[in-house]
């Protein structure tokens, strides 16, 4: 039986987890390691390397894939300054594997950093060759050739890996290197081939940025034209509406389908601010959007970004009636929550209350399940102080909550026009934009 405790109170020395841990490791004997040896003579360094390196061979029979028992069989010949032997070491390696890159990699920085420089190069130039898919065995190469100073070898191997077809951040890496010594139509070249390479809208915009930046007008427009005539599909639209013998843009993904659109729809954009705020052509700038939105297919999907672009554009120019046709249309054609709230903020700001109320109409016509429409004309109405208009036509709203998903997928879609990192890079137009909007705003006074 055992023994009961009879005194339960809490011993006076409290003995905790980390003292007997602690110790425990005191108490632990120390590892058994081999005694360092000391070598004197050059024969008793003989029968030591002898020796290690029967064991790194016999290792190597019993394990030859293992490529760690590899490396520190090459990296020990390194320590012992037996270059050749190391180097012979790292061949034998890549006959066990070509196809691991890591073991290039490291055989090019044992050359290198031993400083066989043309050891090094043949070791780059046979794993290129080799293995051409590996893009960080080019950057390597490229990377030593310019710390060596060795630009016109950089190039070369620049030019060799183009030849593979890399993909676009590899063509991006080699302008950038062009344009580091200002070589301004080497890197135009370059984006020639970057373009027939990756025929792709993100390709094009950086070609056409890169004309507006070092090149000139003329060169920024060919290369937007030549753009929108790479992607030509079926549709054609008013062959002779630009001057200068331009062709028309008829830029159609082939898809009905709104997300083979949207990069699309922001090609045209660019273009269109492209015109209005750096080549200061208005009436180009009036046809881009002109034929942008005879291009969207409405009666399927549109875009409520690129009409009220188009309408402010027109407000810009002092040119009220023509925004008010191409916000009507927009209603007309793709009623959009966006396309009236922004209509009405227009003819707000231009003092025309009854055109608002119109307006306000319509949109309650096009959504009368729209809960936020009803309430937005009824905080226009008391924000006019008419008190007993608000408060009719709140009488008037319908007391279910109707507007569930059908609601819920229009106020997703409509702030999805185009893709988010298109987005951010158009904020960069606002402060010009702010500019024509200033000028707009001085010849206001007196419009009707």
């Amino acid at each position: 039986m055992a023994r009961r405790v009879k005194n339960k109170n809490a011993a006076s020395i409290q003995i905790t987890a980390e003292q007997i841990l602690r110790e425990a490791r005191e108490l632990q004997e120390a590892k058994i390691r081999p005694p360092k040896q000391r070598i004197t003579e050059s024969a008793e360094l003989g029968d030591y390397r002898l020796e290690k390196r029967k064991e790194f061979e016999d290792l190597i029979r019993r394990v030859r894939w293992n490529k760690s028992v590899w490396i520190k069989y090459a990296n020990w010949e390194e320590s012992q300054k037996d270059f050749d032997r190391a180097r012979s070491v790292w061949e034998r390696a890549l006959e066990v594997d070509y196809r691991d890159h890591t073991l290039w990699l490291k055989y090019a920085s044992f050359e290198m950093k031993n400083k066989f420089i043309d050891h090094a190069r043949n070791v780059w130039d046979r794993a290129t060759e080799l293995l051409p898919r590996v893009d960080q065995l080019w950057y390597k190469y490229i990377h030593m050739e310019f710390m060596l100073g060795n630009y016109a070898g950089a190039r070369q191997i620049y030019d060799r890996w183009m030849n593979w077809s890399p993909d676009q951040e590899a063509w991006l890496s080699y302008i950038k290197f062009e344009l580091r010594f200002n070589e301004i139509e080497r890197a135009r070249s370059i984006f020639e081939r970057f373009v027939d390479c990756h025929p792709n809208v993100g390709a094009w915009i950086r070609f056409v940025k890169f004309e507006m930046k070092y090149g000139d007008i003329a060169r920024a427009r060919n290369c937007y034209e030549r753009a929108v005539d790479k992607f030509e599909g079926d549709v054609e639209v008013a062959k002779d509406l630009f001057a200068l013998d331009h062709k028309a843009i008829a830029n159609v993904p082939p898809s009905h389908e709104k997300r083979y659109w949207k990069r699309y729809i922001y090609l045209w954009i660019n273009y269109a601010l492209y015109e209005e705020l750096d080549a200061q052509d208005t009436d180009r700038t009036r046809d881009v959007y002109t034929l942008c939105l005879k291009t969207i297919p409405h009666k399927k999907f549109s875009f409520a970004k690129i009409w009220l672009m188009a309408a402010q554009f027109e407000v810009r120019q002092v040119n009220i009636d023509r925004a008010r046709k191409i916000l009507g249309s927009a209603i007309g054609m793709a009623p959009k929550d966006r396309i009236f709230t922004k209509y009405v903020e227009m003819e707000m700001q231009l003092g025309n209350v009854e055109r608002c109320r119109k307006i306000y109409e319509k949109y309650l016509e096009w959504a009368p399940e729209n809960c936020r429409a009803w309430t937005k004309f009824a905080e226009f109405e008391d924000s006019l102080g008419e008190t007993e208009r608000a408060e009719a036509i709140l009488e008037m709203m319908p007391k279910k909550k109707l507007l569930k998903k059908r609601s819920r997928q229009m106020y997703q879609t409509e702030e999805d026009d185009c893709p988010q990192e298109e987005e951010e890079m158009m904020q960069r137009r606002n402060f010009q934009l702010l500019e024509a909007a200033y000028k707009w705003k001085k010849n206001r006074i007196g419009i009707q």
